[in-house]
């Protein structure tokens, strides 16, 4: 599967409130390269996540997330939130531009090709992952000229002009 080139984005997810009425919790970010649109209509995209992974836990209690499909230049930005082991996402969004998204509520990066925002649908156990099928709330292009990042042969590329 290596030989499969994929687009690169950021999932993102904002922790609900510890209480009714209280404020949301930390914002949590994952590179993904297995994501893909699965319908138009309606409009529906599909995310795979590691089994019990932190993004994995907290879209099994958050049904809203952001997809933000990161450009060549947003390298540092895929390999900042791919890092494993890490505690806390707090420090990887501090010098990051991004709005909040109308929809989720969910960090979505301002300089991105493309940006959804999604409310879960269904979750389906496949392996060891989990498949995340969202229906699309909103849409947009920030920068929807620039080139993509892509993820080929265990690495992050750029495509060719």
């Amino acid at each position: 599967m290596s030989r499969l080139a994929a687009g690169v984005c950021l999932i993102t997810a904002t922790e609900p409130p510890l209480r009714a009425g209280g404020r949301p919790g930390e914002d949590v970010g994952m590179t993904a390269t297995a994501f893909l649109s699965v319908s138009m209509d309606p409009p529906l995209v599909l995310v795979s996540l590691r089994e019990g992974s932190r993004m994995d836990d907290l879209l099994a209690e958050q049904p809203l997330w952001s997809v933000s499909v990161l450009a060549g230049h947003q390298l540092q930005v895929a390999g900042r939130f791919s890092m494993k082991g890490r505690i806390s996402d707090r420090l990887l969004f501090a010098d990051l531009a991004y709005t909040r998204g109308e929809f989720s509520g969910a960090p979505v990066l301002t300089d991105a090709l493309a940006t959804l925002e999604c409310r879960t649908e269904n979750r389906v156990e496949a392996g060891d992952h989990t498949l995340v099928i969202g229906r699309v709330l909103g849409a947009a292009q920030p920068s929807p000229d620039a080139p993509p990042l892509t993820y080929f042969r265990g690495r992050y590329r750029h495509l060719a002009p």
